[in-house]
């Protein structure tokens, strides 16, 4: 009985990571790239960055308006029951900020792809009737931005002369955040039917 020499490690073939599944993992992506960019050209992948990067401003300056509004209204409290001395000013600049808030996260979140939406008729279809539906929303989320956009400019302007009390501001600044919201939920939503088109067809954006 003849015993088989051992086999040098270094002859063995290498084994692909698995997953728990036991299906084999895809190999990493550059550490500095997303999926999304590596397929899209240059100019465009610098684009998403950039936009990437004003959708990451919005959500920091929403969170930080919020934690100031529960900072702010733990003074009130404090100045109403402790101080006998009402901030009444808490009161309109939280209001001011929640719209401020509500607009920045309404934009991010069309970058981003997390509101709430209904598609699992649109992704069982095939390609081709996927994609005109794709298009069809795209054009409505376009025409609602800009809706929103032109008539929060004409708000912006009418209520250039009045004034938000107890503020000392112009009740402009409660109808900007809209022009803000507007503008950016058309240009996220432009930009992401021009990179659908450059899509695979086996990807989902």
């Amino acid at each position: 009985m003849s015993v088989l020499p051992a086999a040098d490690e270094r002859d063995l073939p290498t084994e692909r990571p698995t997953s728990s599944a036991g299906t084999p993992r895809p190999p990493a992506s550059h550490p500095g790239k997303s999926p999304a960019d590596s397929a899209l050209p240059p100019a465009l992948a610098a684009i998403r960055r950039v936009l990437d990067g004003i959708a990451w401003l919005c959500m920091l300056a929403a969170g930080l308006g919020l934690v100031f509004i529960v900072a702010s209204f733990g003074w009130l409290v404090y100045g109403r029951y402790v101080l006998n001395n009402t901030p009444t000013w808490i009161e309109q600049l939280a209001l001011l900020l929640i719209i401020y808030i509500v607009c920045l996260g309404t934009a991010a979140g069309v970058h981003r792809h997390t509101h709430l939406s209904i598609d699992f008729l649109r992704d069982g279809l095939p390609r081709w009737p996927r994609r005109i539906l794709h298009v069809l929303a795209d054009l409505m989320v376009v025409a609602f931005g800009g809706l929103m956009a032109w008539q929060g400019w004409t708000l912006t302007l009418t209520d250039s002369d009045h004034h938000l009390p107890m503020l000392g501001i112009t009740a402009a600044w409660r109808a900007a955040p809209l022009v803000l919201c507007g503008v950016l939920i058309v240009v996220f939503t432009l930009f992401d039917f021009i990179e659908r088109l450059f899509a695979t067809p086996g990807e989902t954006r």
